[in-house]
């Protein structure tokens, strides 16, 4: 899957801050791996529903501190900071920088939140999302505890490496930590759990709103 023909530049959407990392950090350490060059879009740093006790602009610094260790080069980093909760009152605005983003990064395939996310900052990035992209490949990614439904349709295998450094990222989220579908428990037990449906070890899962062969 990863191998397919012409895929060098991804793009990741992410609504808030570590929501591409839950989704398909996995395969974001494997593209690295087999040399793709990934860039990585957050919309908000989410500072009003931080909790307490935390500098307003932690998620910006920890954001940072994850994709780097996942292995994104800082200048292929984009951090906006539109207000939690409310993407859906600019979805013009977003759809234009997305349009930029486009004509400036021209991905091969991107990831963005699934179709049935119900959150409605996810649903607004993946509206827009595939609106600004819709002549190039694209992929949903899972987050379970905001989808009623999500289809498996595509799966990337991944390796130990992978997933730990999934992990990795994941836990430079310290603001985030109570979480429990942040720990590593969960996370590898999720990875198992895809990988258990194609005989692997390990995969994360995505669905495929468009997919391109040139």
């Amino acid at each position: 899957m990863t191998h397919g023909i012409g895929i060098e530049r991804i793009l990741v959407l992410a609504p808030h801050t570590d929501d591409g990392e839950f989704g398909c950090g996995g395969s974001i350490a494997k593209f690295i791996d087999e040399g793709k060059e990934v860039y990585y879009v957050a919309f908000s740093t989410a500072e009003k529903s931080l909790p307490q006790g935390w500098p307003k602009n932690i998620l910006e610094t920890e954001v940072k501190e994850a994709t780097k260790r996942i292995g994104i080069p800082p200048a292929n980093l984009i951090i906006y900071k539109y207000e939690v909760r409310k993407l859906n009152y600019i979805r013009q605005e977003i759809l234009e920088e997305l349009v930029k983003i486009k004509k400036d990064l021209k991905p091969d395939l991107v990831f963005l939140p699934s179709s049935n996310d119900l959150h409605q900052d996810h649903t607004t990035v993946s509206a827009e999302g595939i609106r600004a992209f819709k002549q190039i490949s694209i992929l949903g990614y899972e987050l379970p505890w905001n989808n009623i439904t999500f289809h498996t349709q595509v799966f990337i295998k991944l390796d130990e490496s992978h997933v730990q450094k999934k992990i990795h990222a994941i836990q430079a989220y310290n603001s985030q930590n109570q979480k429990e579908y942040a720990s590593e428990d969960f996370i590898r037990s999720w990875a198992k759990t895809r990988g258990t449906q194609i005989g692997a070890k390990y995969a994360e899962t995505f669905e495929v709103t468009r997919w391109v062969i040139d």
